[in-house]
């Protein structure tokens, strides 16, 4: 199927990402693109501890609208003030917590949901979430729901998001204006590859994106691609 084949040919381009990054983890970008630590590829032991697994769930909300760098800069910003956890995220004081997350943008709504957040994570006493509970977390739309459950708790949920329009509708294989919903179905029905290889995938499209996807026209010296264009 052409979506198993577009994942080799990435994965044979750029390839393992160790994509959610870690702030605390010494490890290196293998692109050297955006922030160049805490990535740890073809290790899926990630998250850790349930620290980590706090991390990647705030820095999802405050990679909305921003790039991945700014984030960085917040999230360590917030862990000099207090030790990331969702009781000290609850308990920071608001003037302290929006300039610490201020890298990041839009620091007054992201601070009501990163609040929200927290209170949702407590609530769980170490569960699992269920999708739809999420969703219902203002703040949570579909695309930070399911990096959330792909990342934070290894659950095989794909991640669509303006890059995955980009590529896909560039490629013919998708409507750029396709629901979210429609996106994802499409490539969780044709793509045969476990939740490791859905992390992998996810980071792997943002990779080749930032090299060939950036500005307009998209695509046109898209050379790793542009075989799997449709006539």
């Amino acid at each position: 199927m052409v979506f198993n084949e577009i994942f080799k040919k990435l994965l044979c381009t750029y390839s393992y990402q160790g994509w959610w990054p870690i702030t605390d983890y010494d490890g290196i970008n293998p692109t050297k693109t955006g922030s160049t630590q805490g990535y740890h590829p073809a290790d899926y032991s990630f998250p850790r501890n349930s620290l980590e697994q706090f991390e990647i769930i705030i820095g999802a909300i405050l990679t909305q609208n921003t790039s991945w760098p700014q984030v960085e800069k917040s999230i360590i910003n917030i862990k000099e003030l207090i030790n990331l956890t969702p009781y000290e995220v609850l308990d920071l004081a608001e003037n302290d917590f929006k300039l610490a997350i201020k890298p990041s943008g839009y620091f007054n709504q992201k601070y009501n949901y990163l609040r929200n957040v927290s209170e949702f994570y407590i609530s769980l006493g170490g569960e699992t979430p269920e999708r739809k509970d999420l969703l219902s977390v203002k703040g949570i739309g579909p695309e930070t729901a399911d990096s959330i459950l792909l990342y934070a708790y290894g659950e095989k949920e794909f991640v669509v998001d303006a890059y995955t329009r980009r590529i896909f509708s560039y490629l013919g294989l998708i409507n750029e204006n396709d629901s979210y919903n429609k996106i994802k179905k499409l490539f969780e029905d044709n793509f045969d590859g476990d939740v490791n290889d859905y992390q992998e995938y996810h980071a792997l499209i943002v990779e080749h994106a930032k090299n060939h996807y950036l500005k307009k026209p998209y695509g046109v010296n898209d050379n790793v691609l542009n075989n799997f264009k449709v006539k």
